[in-house]
């Protein structure tokens, strides 16, 4: 990728995203969504389920229930999660990079929270089996705001729970629905792309796009360095 732009300063929190950018997990939904279509008799081609990455449950419904009837949709959901939950009980595997970052803002002293359009009961087993839940000082999920992303409901409740200013957050996001959301809240995004290459779209909203975690993370690390010379 392009040189990215230094931060201008280190932040004084960092939220996350969970799916595609901690867990490698969309490409596990996006199989049982796959799955559940084939058992149930549906012709869905494969890139079909890259449109339903980064939205909550209500989005997912919507966009399938116009392709294939809301019956139809209920029943392939339904199946979708029994097959889901499987692979999350077997543990879903992290992205490269999460637990070095982690630690890093871990040792800086930053705090750290969870911003996920997964529902809260699904989101606390995931970063259970993940051993990730003990590193966030807060977990906030789509059980906990009005407005799922693209909104900026579930980032304002993140940094009003670390009692942080937005403006003073940084976010780290895989999808474009997420990165909206974020920049939204008023708050810094770095996006880490997973299975959704952004376009000129997303591009020219003006946030940092880089290749991994770890370079988020040399970000950050540079950041601090700036102002521990400043």
């Amino acid at each position: 990728m392009s040189v990215v732009a230094a931060l201008p300063c280190l932040p004084d929190a960092v939220i996350f995203d969970m799916d595609g950018l901690m867990l490698d997990s969309e490409r596990a939904i996006t199989a049982c969504f796959a799955q559940a279509a084939i058992e149930l008799g549906e012709q869905i081609p494969a890139d079909y389920w890259l449109g339903m990455v980064g939205k909550g449950d209500a989005a997912c419904q919507r966009i399938l229930g116009e392709r294939i009837g809301q019956a139809r949709t209920t029943a392939l959901i339904e199946r979708c999660r029994t097959l889901y939950e499987e692979v999350v009980a077997a543990g879903l595997p992290h992205r490269p990079g999460i637990i070095p970052l982690l630690e890093w803002l871990a040792a800086q002293g930053l705090p750290r929270a969870v911003a996920t359009s997964t529902r809260r009961p699904l989101a606390l087993r995931k970063l259970e089996m993940a051993d990730l839940l003990w590193r966030f000082d807060a977990v906030c999920t789509s059980s906990d705001v009005l407005h799922p992303k693209p909104a900026p409901d579930i980032y304002l409740l993140a940094a009003s729970t670390l009692g942080i200013e937005p403006a003073r957050c940084l976010v780290l996001e895989d999808s474009p629905t997420g990165v909206r959301a974020a920049l939204a809240a008023g708050m810094s995004v770095i996006q880490v792309p997973d299975l959704l290459v952004p376009d000129a779209d997303v591009r020219a909203l003006g946030h940092r796009i880089v290749d991994s975690l770890a370079t988020a993370q040399q970000l950050l690390a540079a950041s601090l360095a700036a102002t521990r010379t400043a």
